[in-house]
């Protein structure tokens, strides 16, 4: 499959795989900008792209930055979406975080998607878990 990757901006770079098989491709910043302890800010990437009918790209932390407390958060790109691909990221660290242009901050999967019909239901199917919620499983 290919994917169709426009750059917009004179310092991005197209996505890359850093290894053979590997299931993300990285995204990269395409400004230098520093995110302070606590501070959200949505990091352009300087591309958009054309993702497949029938497919999303699924905006994922890279380890390697989740590790100074800095993640992704959002990460939908639908195949519809012809607008910049930006990566919301909220520094959760103590200090501050610099991002520099160039820089890998997310990955992206591109994985196929099913669409459901949508209808209301008076009742569910029961299930061994019910209602069980968060922690049901317990710990060990």
């Amino acid at each position: 499959m290919d994917l169709k990757v426009k750059k917009i901006h004179p310092g991005a770079r197209l996505p890359v795989y850093g290894h053979p098989g590997d299931a993300g491709m990285d995204l990269f910043a395409c400004i230098d900008r520093t995110l302070a302890s606590g501070e959200l800010f949505a990091v352009p990437t300087g591309i958009q792209m054309a993702i497949p009918p029938g497919f999303v790209g699924l905006i994922w932390d890279k380890s390697g930055v989740s590790l100074k407390g800095v993640h992704r958060l959002a990460g939908v790109v639908d195949a519809g979406y012809r607008g910049e691909v930006q990566v919301v990221m909220i520094n959760l660290g103590r200090e501050p975080y610099g991002i520099k242009a160039g820089m890998k901050i997310a990955q992206m999967l591109i994985q196929p998607v099913s669409s459901v019909d949508i209808r209301e239901s008076e009742t569910l199917d029961d299930t061994s878990r019910g209602e069980g919620g968060f922690g049901s499983t317990g710990l060990y």
